[in-house]
């Protein structure tokens, strides 16, 4: 039970530092779309100190993780970016049904099919040449919004970093629509059918690996961020906010701070 405990306490230290994105606004989509950059600050000052323990952390521990995984051999990065993200994909498909997003959902069975076969187990990604693109991912805090919830309150979370009342709902909602997560985790299921191949660890293990994959690709993004804002904590609860905003959108904005449609999806599962 306590080995169980700290592999989620390792991935919510982990997903802490994927949970803003640098998003542009000009859109006309994202500017219909609700009052999202104008959510309601809710215990600032708490925020405050909560941003700084987190952002310690990053410094102390994820960054340095991510560059030295950034130093392995560019194939063997890429394959696993591409691997984790076609797990992720499942969350995904779930979550454009319930937004009634049916050729989005068409699009991710297609991918999911064609590179968990073709392209053994997600390694490889034949879905995108044989025109099947990436369309972004989707989480249960979208599809909140999509419906019609308001953000509620900004407030920064101990170790899990940026959220809102609706995205924190929106955690909670994808531990139940996400496939991967019930496959790992039902024991009683797979000694049924005498899988023994997985287990809870390995959604761990694979959230981890996301996380990681994630934060080296965005090395330069942060420290960018970082050294170009004269308050850090309102440049990332603004950016946080307006990514958000593009999400519910489903957006084609460029977005110019960062090199990964990966940046909101990690925090919110």
């Amino acid at each position: 039970m306590l080995r169980k405990y700290i592999h989620i306490l390792t991935i919510a230290l982990f997903m802490q530092i994927t949970a803003v994105n640098a998003g542009s606004t000009d859109n006309e989509s994202l500017k219909n779309s609700g009052s999202e950059t104008a959510a309601d600050e809710c215990f600032e000052s708490a925020s405050r100190v909560m941003f700084k323990i987190n952002h310690g952390l990053d410094k102390a521990i994820f960054e340095p993780v991510a560059k030295g995984y950034r130093a392995l051999p560019v194939p063997i990065r890429k394959g696993t970016g591409n691997a984790v993200d076609n797990l992720r994909s499942l969350l995904t498909l779930s979550n454009n049904v319930l937004q009634g997003e049916f050729e989005r959902a068409g699009n991710n069975v297609a991918r999911f099919a064609i590179n968990s076969t073709v392209g053994i187990l997600g390694i490889f990604d034949p879905a995108t040449k044989l025109g099947f693109e990436d369309q972004g991912k989707e989480d249960f805090g979208q599809t909140l919004g999509k419906w019609g919830a308001d953000s509620g309150c900004y407030f920064v979370l101990p170790i899990l970093g940026p959220t809102t009342t609706r995205d924190v709902i929106g955690l909670v909602g994808n531990t139940f629509l996400d496939p991967v997560y019930h496959i790992t985790h039902n024991s009683e299921v797979n000694a049924g059918i005498g899988n023994t191949n997985y287990s809870e660890h390995n959604y761990y293990y694979y959230r981890g690996t996301s996380a990681v994959d994630f934060r080296a690709k965005n090395i330069e993004s942060f420290d960018s961020i970082e050294e170009n804002s004269i308050d850090l904590y309102a440049s990332l609860k603004s950016l946080y906010l307006q990514n958000r905003k593009q999400k519910i959108a489903n957006s084609t904005s460029a977005v110019e701070t960062q090199n990964d449609s990966d940046w909101e999806e990690i925090d919110s599962n």
